[in-house]
């Protein structure tokens, strides 16, 4: 059984991912850390889902069985974890999390000792120690003074909240400024709003009451109209909306309106570029990206380059090529010179200095160039069916490459559905080729 998808290990908690297999495989990365241990200690953190009591407390049994000391500090953002893992001096930190999936599912998402995520063949090493059932696990139990410990310490967030302040320049403040920030019922709830209003600005606060079910909840970055609904009613400058471990962000102008993700990975691609703070020449986004923000850093000089969908694919490009900004236009952004990982409340930040030093409301100001017309269809499927086993795809593919429309089709990594991306400057021929694939593929994957 495949453990690992595109992030971490994720499914439908107390069934795939129940209090066993949680606890084998935290016995499992703890072998694996053990190699280069430092430390000796791992760090835990997770989001509001009722399920990470459960999980939470399988993952400290596992560690502190195979002889590591865990340190609990409750609800903290994802890349909070991936920061406080470095600067914990921890061996490895973990994140229990299904990000944006409703609050039945759950995740563990791994950090290395700098905070970055793991590379798939650490992923790989770790599912394998997971399946050897006989082998390194029962060697590594811990006897006597050996075995782990665990704590919980409740006031770390203020390192967090330090590093997010840091990375606003001193020149600049939020006096004056009204925004309304949704934080999902999530694990942004404390400190998204602390950081706002520390650094001056009159914070409206939306779904900030978790209760183990709610996260997610018609709610935060997948849905945002009472972000754009309490815009246009409070009259504010800006809306911000995260996901439920606020590692994504989706913004929301003064108008109401919410921004596109690569219409924002544009503006601050080109922002960066302005100030002197953009490395490489260049920016990472994803195949999923509109043409246009190729086209806009093309224009100015500047590479787009093109990873497969995930964060950490994005964030191997930023790496080879030497760059420090890119994202997805899902609302994953990568700030790198302040965050190891997508950084909702960091984008935020360099989104409003953006806006700032632009002059420009933001409506104006997080729009640099105009889409190509683009449509994305989720289908739930039954099955997850090879792409070239099925019967008349491969013509229908064939037939948008001489349309020049644009194409990407792929199954997502943590669902039962299949993502279907068309782009084309004709809007009419696109509309009619995603009718036709739908049908196509309806039929074929939900017989």
């Amino acid at each position: 059984m495949k453990l690992f998808g595109t992030d971490g290990v994720r499914g439908k908690a107390g069934k795939f991912l129940h209090a066993e297999l949680a606890m084998r495989v935290a016995m499992a990365a703890g072998v694996y850390f053990k190699k280069g241990a430092v430390t000796k200690k791992i760090l835990v953190g997770k989001d509001t889902r009722r399920s990470g009591y459960m999980i939470e407390t399988a993952i400290v049994s596992g560690l502190t069985a195979v002889g590591y000391d865990v340190i609990q500090i409750g609800p903290m953002p994802t890349p909070a974890i991936a920061f406080l893992t470095e600067n914990m001096r921890c061996d490895a930190g973990i994140m229990i999390s299904a990000s944006h999936n409703p609050y039945g599912d759950n995740g563990i998402k791994f950090f290395d000792a700098h905070g970055n995520k793991l590379s798939e063949e650490a992923e790989a090493a770790i599912e394998a120690i997971v399946h050897n059932h006989e082998g390194l696990i029962s060697e590594e139990h811990a006897t006597d003074k050996a075995i782990g410990s665990a704590k919980r310490i409740d006031d770390v967030v203020g390192r967090y909240i330090v590093q997010l302040k840091n990375s606003f320049s001193n020149d600049l403040n939020l006096q004056g400024i009204r925004i309304v920030l949704d934080t999902a019922n999530g694990a942004g709830y404390i400190v998204g709003p602390t950081v706002l209003e520390e650094l001056g600005a009159e914070v409206i606060v939306l779904h900030d009451k978790p209760n183990g079910y709610n996260i997610n909840e018609d709610c935060g970055a997948l849905h945002p109209k009472d972000v754009m609904n309490a815009v246009r009613e409070y009259r504010a400058d800006i809306g911000f909306a995260l996901d439920g471990d606020a590692d994504r962000l989706v913004v929301v102008d003064e108008e109401g309106e919410v921004v596109d993700g690569d219409q924002l990975l544009g503006a601050l691609g080109l922002h960066l570029k302005k100030t002197g703070q953009l490395k490489g020449n260049g920016i990472v986004a994803t195949v999923m990206s509109n043409q246009g923000l190729e086209d806009v850093m093309e224009k100015n000089g500047l590479k787009l380059y093109r990873a497969n969908v995930g964060d950490k694919y994005v964030l191997e490009i930023m790496k080879k090529e030497g760059i420090n900004f890119g994202g997805e236009q899902s609302g994953h952004v990568i700030m790198h010179d302040y965050a190891k990982t997508g950084d909702g409340l960091a984008t935020a930040l360099q989104t409003l200095a953006l806006v700032l030093t632009s002059s420009k409301k933001a409506s104006q100001a997080l729009r640099p160039f105009t889409l190509y017309p683009q449509i994305l269809v989720n289908l739930n499927i039954s099955e997850k069916k090879p792409l070239d086993k099925i019967k008349g795809l491969a013509e229908q593919l064939k037939s948008l490459d001489e349309q020049h429309i644009r194409h990407l089709i792929r199954y997502s990594g943590t669902e039962n559905k299949l993502r279907i991306l068309l782009e084309a400057k004709d809007s009419k021929a696109m509309m009619n080729a995603m009718t036709t694939l739908e049908t196509l593929l309806k039929k074929e994957l939900n017989g």
